[in-house]
Order: C-alpha cells, then sequence, then structure tokens
C-alpha cells in the first residue's frame, strides 16, 4: 500500500540531504501530517503505520550521516518537538513532560518517541533545515536566515513537501565581503 509514499519518501530525503548540505551534527526539523499524505485533511486522520513505513526509508540515512533529527508534534501540543537526550542536553533545550499519541502529538512525532533510542520533547530548536510535509508549519523551528529549497521532488502521496536550509545573517553592508561557502 505505501511503495509509492516510501520511493517518494526516499527521494526528497535524499534530495534534501544534497541541497541543504547537511553534515554530522546537523539538526533536521519534520513535520510530517499522514493524514494529508494519505489525502485526508490534515489533522482528521492520523496514520500510525504510514508514518512507521516513511520512517523505515529515511530515519537510517540520516543516522548513518550523524544528523539529528527534531520531529514536530501536532498543535494539540504546541507544536514541541521529539529529539533525542543527548542533542537536547548538549544544546540547552528545555525538555517538556509529555508522551506524543497519534491524537495529541501525531503519528510523526509518536514514531519518532518510538524510533529515538533516548527520546525527549523539548519546546523549540533552531534547526539547520527543515522539512514541511502536508503544511504543518515548521518555520518557527528553523534557525535565522531561512532559505527555501527548489525540490524536483516535492510530493510524498498526496501531500505537498516543502523544504528550507538556513544561513548565516548577512551583516555589513555594501562593502562587506560575504564567504560564498555559508551562502
Amino acid at each position: 500500500m505505501y511503495d509509492n509514499i516510501k520511493k517518494q519518501t526516499l527521494n526528497v530525503f535524499e534530495e534534501l540531504v544534497e541541497k541543504a548540505r547537511l553534515k554530522k551534527g546537523d539538526l533536521l526539523v519534520l513535520g510530517c501530517s499522514t493524514s494529508v499524505v494519505t489525502g485526508s485533511i490534515i489533522g482528521t486522520d492520523s496514520k500510525l503505520d504510514c508514518a512507521e513505513e516513511m520512517y523505515g526509508v529515511f530515519y537510517p540515512i540520516l543516522k548513518e550521516k550523524g544528523i539529528y533529527l527534531a520531529a514536530q508534534c501536532c498543535e494539540h501540543l504546541e507544536r514541541a518537538l521529539v529529539v533525542e537526550r543527548e542533542y537536547a542536553l548538549s544544546h540547552n533545550l528545555e525538555i517538556v513532560n509529555v508522551i506524543p499519541v497519534p491524537k495529541a502529538g501525531g503519528s510523526n512525532a509518536t514514531t519518532a518517541y518510538k524510533t529515538f533510542d533516548s527520546p525527549v520533547v523539548v519546546d523549540g530548536v533552531k534547526a539547520d533545515a527543515g522539512i514541511d510535509i502536508g503544511g504543518t508549519l515548521i518555520g518557527m523551528h528553523i534557525r535565522r536566515v531561512a532559505v527555501p529549497i527548489k525540490m524536483e521532488n516535492n510530493k510524498i502521496g498526496e501531500a505537498s513537501v516543502i523544504c528550507a536550509r538556513s544561513r548565516p545573517r548577512f551583516v555589513g553592508g555594501e562593502r562587506a565581503v560575504y564567504d560564498k561557502d555559508l551562502m
């Protein structure tokens, strides 16, 4: 049932990692509505099995590359995020007390909580890049300055995919010289 979704997920994540120039130690924020992926209205038909299939495709890629994932919860948990405890502690993030479930947190966050080695939920992050699958509004969790990424692979199932990376702010005005590797 999910073969096409898994293929699209693989294509999107491989393209994103490359275009966002993600490297070991970077943080990727993921917002994903499995309701939208499977053709329903956001927040109406959470599909845990869909999220599990998607994680089975992209999460091993991120782990292999040493890229951390922050899985955004739904609005019922105020868009808190599931991260690895190690990341939360090393970045002095505020841990909150909640365990996501499909109807309060969403299938994305629930699956992250079940998949991570030592999951915790935090109030917010400043990620190096982000992927929004199905209109989940992840922008608040991306470091300044967020730069949209033009993706060739921009659909997973029925959901539109919007990606962004971050770059350092430009300061100094017209006489300043900038490092092209940071753009």
